[in-house]
């Protein structure tokens, strides 16, 4: 069975374990359901989510020109203490930035190889951790706007790391954390501007990933140098693929090529 069509990043519904679903513009794979079996993936082309073009691309699924104009892959998007719409100053398009940033936002505590701070849109909640590979998560701070939620992010920097260990996350090695006690370890180095927003009771949500088998030397596959690849599907995780030969595919820093899967 072949399928075809532009990658972007997995949808996901929070069950135990997570489901995945791979959606193309005229069909969609329940990527659970290929878990024990070969699957060959071959890049056909590029095509920038934005414009559409066949040009190489660049970063988050954009070609070069693309991810320096549109509002979308703006500074803020990654740094949202630089977010300025709710002091009304444009960055690239104040109506988008105003839609995005003006709305509720969460910062989290994730251990996904390590605990780590965060910054979501709430409506995002659990699909950012699910993305990110957590296998557990609590909710410590809910702001009204993306700026806060930033500021907060970047003082609880200074005690938590806000990266992950993709080769640690993929391989499993990591250990539980009390996150309740982390929220309270690190409530009083929450900003001023925060403070009130701060979540006092609450629980941490566990995640269970759809994982067969997880890699013991994980090793990224690069689909434009390699144009093909073949392999058992063992596990999902993140937005990664594992496969049985420790072979692993982030779906998420591939938006934009197009490729053709084929199941055996």
């Amino acid at each position: 069975m072949n399928y075809q069509g532009v990658l972007t990043k997995m949808e996901s519904e929070f069950a135990q374990p997570i489901q995945y679903y791979l959606v193309f513009e005229n069909d969609f794979i329940n990527m659970n359901q290929l878990l024990g079996k070969t699957i060959s993936i071959r890049f056909e082309k590029y095509q920038c989510l934005n414009c559409g073009l066949n040009k190489p691309i660049y970063r988050q699924g954009f070609c070069r020109d693309c991810f320096f104009d549109i509002p979308q892959a703006a500074d803020w998007v990654i740094r949202p203490e630089l977010s300025k719409a709710h002091l009304g100053e444009e960055d690239r398009d104040l109506e988008y930035e105003k839609k995005v940033q003006l709305q509720p936002h969460i910062v989290y505590l994730a251990n996904s190889s390590d605990v780590k701070v965060g910054v979501t849109r709430k409506s995002q909640v659990p699909t950012r951790w699910i993305d990110q590979g957590a296998h557990e998560a609590i909710e410590i701070v809910e702001t009204p706007n993306r700026y806060l939620a930033g500021i907060t992010e970047v003082a609880l920097k200074d005690f938590v790391s806000d990266k992950t260990n993709w080769r640690t996350m993929l391989k499993n090695d990591i250990k539980d954390e009390d996150l309740v006690a982390w929220r309270e370890r690190l409530k009083s180095s929450i900003p001023e501007e925060a403070q009130d927003y701060f979540i006092e009771n609450n629980s941490e949500i566990n995640l269970e990933f759809p994982v067969l088998q997880y890699p013991v030397k994980p090793k990224s596959l690069n689909l434009v140098k390699a144009q093909s690849y073949t392999g058992k599907l063992v596990g999902i995780k993140g937005q990664y693929l594992i496969f049985e030969d420790d072979t692993v595919f982030n779906i998420r820093s591939n938006e934009g090529l197009v490729v053709t899967i084929t199941v055996a």
